[in-house]
Formats: C-alpha cells, structure tokens, sequence
C-alpha cells in the first residue's frame, strides 16, 4: 500500500501534508501535489493533515487512474519538502466536481 493525491488536491495545494512526511515524497505540480509511491513508507501521517481531503490510500477502489498519475508525474515533477502559501483561491475550488478535467495541469511547478 502507499498513499497517492486525488483530484481534490488541484487548484487547493494546500501543501499541509508536505511538513509532516518523514521522507519527502512529495512532488509539485502547477496546481497540485503528487506522491512517489515508490519512496512512500505508508506510514499515513500526510492524510490526515489535508485540509482537502485529497490523500487516500491507493487501496481504495476507483484510485487506480489516481495511482498511475501519481507515480507518472513524481517521476518528472520536482520535489518539495516546505510548505508554501496555499493559492488565495483555494477554498473556492475545496470539493468542486470535476476538477480534473477542467483544471488538471501536468507542468511542474517550482519545488524547493
């Protein structure tokens, strides 16, 4: 098992999760974050600091297409392991349906 960043991460990027993982694994995109689950200890202590939910373990069903992308994009994405302010907008966009198709980036963000 490994933990993975579902659609509600995007255009939210809260980014609480990224001062508690023990072992950096988290990867900025333009408007989201995504886990390597090859370097996730599953050790679950990003989850519940997501304000926005959007950390699940890629043991639940319907997570597979979340998993591929997840491991995809950490592989090209750069890492970060500070937190940053999260966008001004980011509640506005905290549980809307269809996020993905409508605001999915796949360009990297900054990192550290």
């Amino acid at each position: 098992m490994t933990y993975i960043v579902t659609e509600n991460c995007i255009k939210c990027k809260y980014m609480d999760c990224i001062e508690v993982c023990p072992v950096d694994c988290f990867y900025e995109g333009e408007n989201m974050l995504v886990i390597h689950p090859d370097e996730c200890i599953d050790c679950g202590v990003c989850e519940p600091e997501c304000p926005a939910e959007a950390i699940k373990p890629d043991t639940e069903p319907g997570l597979e297409q979340w998993l591929q992308i997840n491991t995809d994009l950490s592989k090209t994405w750069p890492n970060i392991t500070q937190k940053k302010p999260e966008p001004p907008d980011a509640k506005e966009y905290d549980g809307m349906e269809g996020k993905y198709e409508k605001f999915f980036s796949a360009n990297p963000g900054d990192g550290d």
